[in-house]
């Protein structure tokens, strides 16, 4: 067996027999994700409160929409006058419906621009009565004029989270899981043993990535797995093969940037400090668990720059947006524009993880 099999078979048995490893490789990313997917679950679409003021009519009319079926659902009462307008004051009722004759509908609103559920209140009593004041029309076909969508995931908060959850595990498990590795075995005077072995400093650090990519798409896969069962229901609309390979490269990318980190540091502190110094920073703006647009324009070049930016956009583009190989060939697939191409996920991944490779053979230390 070669010296290089021989070193990666030697760091599987050593991870194999780390219990802890185990659960924070493959156990706390699928703890983070029930928490979140619990916390951010796929309501249903909330009903709407409305206060009826006037005479009969007016009970009569909170009744009827009460009792229509409708999507979403009108919870209609009847109330006072004073009554009612204290409730859309107080956030209460959504929405004041008087029942007047004299109006050219039938019914004046009264709502409050400051709440967006009474702005979509209103929205929502005045399709009603533009429906029922032309009931009568005759449509061209019996058909509904609305249809379920037949795969609604890829627009919930949970679609848009397990791409980043993803992302952020290839980023955590790149650095911490190769440049922590060999900055403790620094340490512990591991490395110094190597040295006198005819070894040379190339094939111990590709031990440390192949080992480890072995570990990812483990990894990732059992988190794919459970992202489809019915808890989650999340489907990859895109090709699987780019997935695998946008996996691959994130990968091989933060793998060798923590061989880079991890070159010459002698204490697990100092180690600790570069690697949170560069992962926090890309878990606020890289789009992990809101979209990376929010921040200013003027940021949005250094943004798509991250490694973790162009590998959450590009497995987003394939889970969510159904793409194929052109969310690994452009930073945005609607857009195959030259700067399109430099932000890609191909580009920046590839680079990073190249520089900090080479770097890291070129820096790197024994002792």
């Amino acid at each position: 067996m070669s010296p290089l099999a021989q070193l990666v078979l030697s760091r599987i048995r050593e991870f194999l027999r780390e219990p802890a490893a185990i659960f924070w490789v493959y156990g706390f990313p699928l703890v983070m994700a029930f928490i979140l997917a619990t916390a951010f679950p796929n309501r249903p679409v909330a009903n709407i409160k409305v206060d009826v003021v006037g005479g009969e009519d007016a009970a009569a009319v909170a009744k009827d929409w009460s009792d229509r079926d409708l999507k979403p659902k009108l919870e209609a009462s009847h109330q006072p006058e004073d009554e009612a307008l204290k409730r859309l004051r107080t956030a209460k009722t959504s929405l004041v419906v008087y029942a007047d004759r004299a109006a050219p509908t039938g019914y004046r609103l009264v709502n409050d621009d400051s709440q967006p559920g009474s702005v979509l209140a209103k929205a929502a009593v005045e399709t009603l009565v533009l429906r029922d004041a032309n009931s009568k029309a005759q449509l061209p076909e019996s058909k509904p004029l609305t249809e379920l969508l037949p795969d609604a995931s890829g627009g919930r908060y949970i679609d848009f989270l397990f791409p980043g959850l993803i992302g952020t595990n290839l980023m955590g498990g790149g650095l911490f899981g190769v440049g922590f590795l060999i900055v403790d075995m620094r340490v512990r005077k591991l490395l110094k043993r190597f040295l006198a072995t005819p070894m040379k400093k190339s094939d111990f650090m590709l031990s440390i990535m192949l080992s480890r990519m072995l570990f990812v798409f483990t990894e990732i896969g059992i988190m794919l797995g459970v992202a489809h069962i019915p808890y989650f229901g999340l489907t990859v609309h895109g090709n699987w093969l780019v997935l695998i390979l946008l996996v691959f490269l994130g990968g091989a990318c933060f793998s060798g940037i923590g061989l880079l980190v991890a070159s010459r540091v002698r204490t697990l502190e100092t180690a600790s400090g570069l690697m949170n110094a560069f992962m926090l920073p890309q878990w606020l703006v890289s789009g992990v668990f809101f979209a990376s647009t929010n921040f200013p324009d003027f940021l949005q070049p250094l943004i798509k720059l991250l490694p973790l930016t162009a590998l959450n956009n590009g497995l987003r583009a394939v889970m969510n947006d159904g793409y194929g190989f052109e969310a690994l060939l452009f930073a945005d697939p609607k857009d195959p524009s030259v700067l399109g191409v430099l932000f890609s996920p191909l580009v920046v991944l590839g680079g990073w993880g190249g520089l900090g490779f080479l770097g890291a053979v070129k820096l790197f230390k024994w002792r």
